[in-house]
């Protein structure tokens, strides 16, 4: 059988794992602690996991790879109405959650966490099978991306490999655990035998960068708004001796920023890391050298080590010339096995075979970089979360709203005949867990249709780009 890197930490007993506060964890005590985390779960049962940004939950993880235990990895603010609909869905014979996420329920405490057994009944799963993560920005759809462990190996291998991470290396936590770009740093970082600094604070906390100095974290992740958000802070202003690189993926970025902070890090003689991944690929499918960062500004880069990208026109056919726009295609052993969208999905093997559409229509480069210039369907990607347009619609509609919805990455315009814009923000807000900022409502007399009955979405994007 494959070893994992998640299998023995041995050549780290020593080191520093694990950093909460004044806690720290080493690589010993995380082997031991995920093991106890998980010595009353069933191998290859579906566990829910509650996730947070702390010692518990990452051990906890760790033990469910460890043991080949199935993790549905949820965001800790879900919607309650959404998370019941999940449970009734999939069934998972455990709920792995903070003690206040199910306060009524008396089970076994683990420090922070509680381990909750349900009487569901136990479900063959697919035997490489190892993670279930969403793709849908929790609009309340209950699709799922299946990965394997083989995923998670190679696009973890890939990620260390091109981003040189070291074992002196101390990541700060700036993304969530459900978030497969966060679960990503915590894979890596592990896989190094670096440190991973955890915190639920964000960038806007006024304690976050004295605990960033004060730990000595040297690389952080962030998404396009987070950037936006951190260029109103003046964060390339700030003075952090211990930074060595910084990361972006979770959606286009804009060239102008790009530059921005391309320019900004190489002044201080560190890297700005511009990634283009996908929960269906793992993680990551490409980066951008932080030697180009400058240079290729827009960029999604090139493939990463193990993986290719292929274009390819209407026709199906292969496009090897520079500048010309076609669907863009990746290869790779980090391609994820398909969807689940009930819980007998879970049993069926690998329907990709390492080839991932990714909807995305991109052209190449003299140089062999890739750029993205649009989507093929109809998705956005809301603050790092890719957002179906389509489920956005159907949310509405089951709550009485006649919409329809176009836009841009980072926002969405909402187009309908309710005057009701202020109660339609809160309610998609609180729907998907997005900053509602990332929405307008516009108001119109009617929505437009083809004779087909259509709604001429093309026509609203003239709307908002007027």
């Amino acid at each position: 059988m494959e070893k994992f890197f998640w299998d023995s930490f041995s050549q780290f007993s020593d080191r520093i794992a694990l950093q909460e506060g004044q806690r720290e964890v080493t690589y010993a005590e995380l082997g031991i602690m995920a093991d106890e985390f998980v010595s009353n779960i069933d191998t290859r049962s579906l566990v829910f996991c509650i996730c947070r940004n702390c010692v518990e939950a990452v051990a906890g993880y760790v033990g469910m790879l460890r043991k080949r235990i199935v993790p549905v990895m949820l965001s800790e603010s879900i919607d309650s109405e959404l998370y019941n609909n999940l449970l009734k869905i999939y069934r998972p014979q455990y709920v792995l959650c903070p003690k206040e996420f199910c306060p009524d329920v008396e089970e076994s405490q683990i420090g922070a966490y509680k381990l909750v057994r349900n009487s569901f009944e136990a479900i063959d799963l697919y035997s490489e099978l190892a993670l279930m993560l969403t793709t849908s920005g929790s609009t309340g759809s209950p699709k799922f991306v299946r990965q394997s462990y083989k995923n998670i190996q190679k696009n973890t291998e890939s990620i260390v490999s091109y981003l040189g991470i070291r074992d002196d290396d101390r990541a700060i936590t700036t993304l969530p655990l459900n978030y497969t770009y966060g679960l990503s740093i915590v894979q890596s970082h592990l896989m190094a035998g670096a440190r991973l600094v955890l915190t639920e604070l964000t960038f806007f906390d006024r304690g976050f960068w004295n605990y960033f100095k004060e730990t000595g974290a040297t690389t952080f992740g962030a998404v396009p708004y987070t950037y936006q958000m951190l260029d109103k802070l003046r964060f390339l202003r700030m003075d952090i001796p211990s930074l060595r690189y910084i990361t972006q993926a979770g959606g286009r970025l804009g060239e102008e920023l790009h530059l921005k902070f391309a320019e900004g890090m190489r002044q201080k003689g560190k890297d700005f890391i511009v990634m283009y991944g996908a929960t269906e690929a793992t993680a990551r499918m490409s980066y951008v050298p932080g030697d180009y960062s400058v240079s290729k500004a827009g960029s999604i880069g090139v493939a990463i080590p193990g993986g290719r990208f292929e274009l390819v026109d209407v026709d199906g056919g292969t496009i090897t010339e520079p500048e010309v726009v076609g669907e863009l295609i990746y290869y790779g052993d980090n391609v994820t096995l398909g969807y689940a969208e009930i819980r007998e999905d879970l049993s069926r093997a690998d329907e990709r075979n390492g080839r991932l559409e990714t909807g995305d229509m991109a052209k190449m480069d003299q140089d062999g970089f890739y750029y993205v210039v649009g989507r093929k369907k109809r998705f956005l990607k809301l603050f790092g979360n890719r957002v179906n347009l389509v489920e956005v619609e159907d949310l509405f509609s089951k709550a009485g709203y006649d919409t329809a919805c176009v836009g841009r990455d980072d926002h969405m315009a909402i187009f309908t005949t309710s005057n009701k814009n202020s109660e339609m923000v809160d309610f998609i807000s609180a729907k998907t867990g997005i900053n509602r900022t990332a929405f307008t409502v516009f108001y119109v007399s009617e929505i437009p249709h083809n004779e087909s009955g259509k709604v001429l979405y093309s026509e609203l994007q003239k709307l908002i780009e007027v």
